[in-house]
């Protein structure tokens, strides 16, 4: 990712996560919401040729020591730009299932058991208050931690670094379950990306 910023390709057609996650969902979600964080990142971003070459990865990790003036539109917009990006891949049709390879034996040694894994994973996920996000990262002590943000923060501001990411801001599930989170964390399990999941933790110890 370099400024100018552009929304990625989506690895699927808007309709390939039925019955689990809905059609306009998808397209509302990412033709409108992330082009919105890219379109404010990418405008905050002219009046400061500074920070243009600077990873977008490196600007959210260090957003509590910029100026003041600049944290928020970084950690809102420029989190939002890429918590998305991340988010997509992780998903995919005709997903579920359980992970394979070096996380799998991660999550059972950390956690004991995928299920032990998913029931602290979703408890987070059903916890965070208002909008955020839910996380597996890889901790500074090479444990796995799951962890929950508000907002558009990112893990990496914290020193951690994502995995695996769900987005419960209710802009990713109201249309189709309204007021009912648990529902839609339940059924993204069945559209989760292992495959992607086992990737990025291979990027981070490899």
């Amino acid at each position: 990712m370099a400024y100018p910023y552009t929304l990625p390709a989506l690895p699927y057609a808007f309709d390939a996560l039925e019955q689990y996650i809905d059609t306009m969902t998808m397209e509302i979600h990412y033709t409108k919401h992330h082009q919105a964080y890219i379109n404010n990142l990418n405008d905050f971003l002219k009046a400061h040729p500074s920070l243009q070459t600077v990873p977008l990865e490196k600007l959210v990790a260090m957003v509590d020591q910029l100026p003041v003036e600049m944290r928020a539109t970084i950690r809102n917009h420029g989190g939002g730009t890429l918590n998305h990006t991340f988010f997509w891949p992780l998903m995919k049709k005709n997903g579920g299932g359980e992970p394979n390879g070096k996380i799998k034996q991660a999550i059972l040694n950390d956690f004991g058991s995928l299920e032990a894994c998913k029931e602290r994973f979703n408890a987070v996920a059903k916890s965070v208050f208002g909008s955020g996000w839910a996380w597996l990262c890889f901790g500074d002590d090479g444990q796995l931690v799951i962890y929950g943000t508000a907002n558009q923060d990112s893990p990496l501001s914290q020193g951690l670094k994502p995995i695996m990411g769900l987005d419960v801001w209710e802009h990713a599930y109201y249309l189709k379950y309204q007021n009912r989170r648990p529902d839609y964390i339940a059924a993204w399990w069945q559209v989760i990306n292992w495959e992607q999941v086992e990737e990025n933790y291979r990027g981070i110890i490899e």
